[in-house]
């Protein structure tokens, strides 16, 4: 049977599906990152190859293989580092074009041959058209799995001619006790776990296991706090930084300004007394700050423009002067006028 946190309808709907022998060709997966996208689609590619009782059992031989990306019929396709398309890494052409060719094979050692297409969202043109021309005329036994955390800039065709399930974040408190009861977190430190991963329940254990993930993100607030607080040439160098990595990877400059979103949703509830509700605890301080130097009214006036800019980014604005002209309308500058 399916193991994995949370989703229940959605794994309900799946093995009834499997118990019944009417599973779809090709499932979109959507949600954010780490809410378990890329988990239900191993453990999908495990059910229906595995040679135990109640599929997956995550125990045979098949399962083990396939958990361990070893299975030769079960292959994660995701971005190529050396692969460019307009300047941002891409899944290309020939990585779907290598797909169309194994799956005209047939299955090597299991029943069916898997793909699993990670940051679909990543795909160039070239590749998604490639890839509808699969999807509209599968090759027997094969299953595509689809994964994104950005299904907007997915081909309607494409999606179309998916079954979609969409994954939601678990509720902070059950991610709060999963970790305590799971991986014996101490009660505060899971909460603050669990705030952070927004009920992205992957991140929030993969944080308690390596520091890695939780230092790089209080590196990230850092300089979102220090540029709040900074002058107008401090911002203006942030905004041409963030606009470079914007041109090199647009999945993750789009993540960068939904960070910036959340930092200020937090100044927004610390404003309405409703810290409770704060998912940068240890940033209450700095938090705390800006709220006293900013009104309400503002706060959603600077939300507003930071959505627009990713809208505008989202129709291909010049990165640069879109991201200049968003350090402008930062509220935080009385900050920096207060202190000069």
């Amino acid at each position: 049977m399916f193991r994995i946190h949370g989703h229940g309808p959605t794994v309900s709907m799946l093995e009834h599906s499997l118990n019944g022998g009417h599973l779809h060709h090709a499932y979109l997966l959507v949600g954010p990152e780490h809410v378990g996208k890329t988990t239900l689609a191993v453990q999908l590619a495990q059910a229906v190859n595995c040679t135990g009782e109640n599929p997956p059992c995550l125990e045979c031989n098949a399962c083990l293989r396939i958990a361990h990306a070893q299975h030769a019929d079960v292959l994660t396709l995701e971005v190529n580092p050396g692969q460019e398309s307009e300047g941002r890494k891409s899944i290309g052409i020939d990585t779907i074009r290598e797909l169309q060719h194994s799956a005209s094979l047939r299955p090597y050692e299991g029943r069916k041959r898997v793909y699993i297409i990670q940051d679909a969202e990543r795909m160039s043109l070239e590749a998604a058209n490639a890839l509808l021309k699969t999807l509209e005329e599968p090759p027997p036994d094969v299953m595509l799995i689809v994964l994104t955390s950005d299904i907007d800039s997915l081909l309607p065709t494409v999606i179309s001619r998916c079954m979609q399930l969409e994954l939601r974040p678990l509720p902070v408190p059950e991610v709060t006790q999963l970790l305590q009861d799971e991986y014996n977190v101490a009660a505060p430190e899971a909460e603050q776990f669990a705030r952070l991963s927004r009920g992205c329940v992957g991140w929030a254990i993969q944080a308690v296991q390596d520091p890695e993930p939780a230092a790089a993100l209080h590196q990230r607030l850092e300089r979102i706090a220090s540029v709040c607080e900074g002058d107008l040439d401090h911002r203006f160098s942030y905004a041409d930084d963030l606009a470079r990595r914007f041109q090199r990877d647009r999945a993750a400059g789009r993540e960068e300004l939904y960070l910036w979103l959340r930092w200020w949703r937090d100044v927004l509830l610390i404003l309405q007394g409703q810290t409770e509700q704060v998912i940068h605890v240890t940033w209450q301080e700095t938090l705390e700050r800006l709220a006293s130097n900013v009104s309400p009214a503002e706060v959603v006036r600077w939300i507003h423009v930071i959505t627009g800019t990713l809208d505008a980014l989202d129709q291909n604005a010049n990165a640069r002067l879109a991201l200049e002209v968003m350090m402008l309308e930062l509220p935080g500058v009385q900050v920096a006028r207060a202190r000069a």
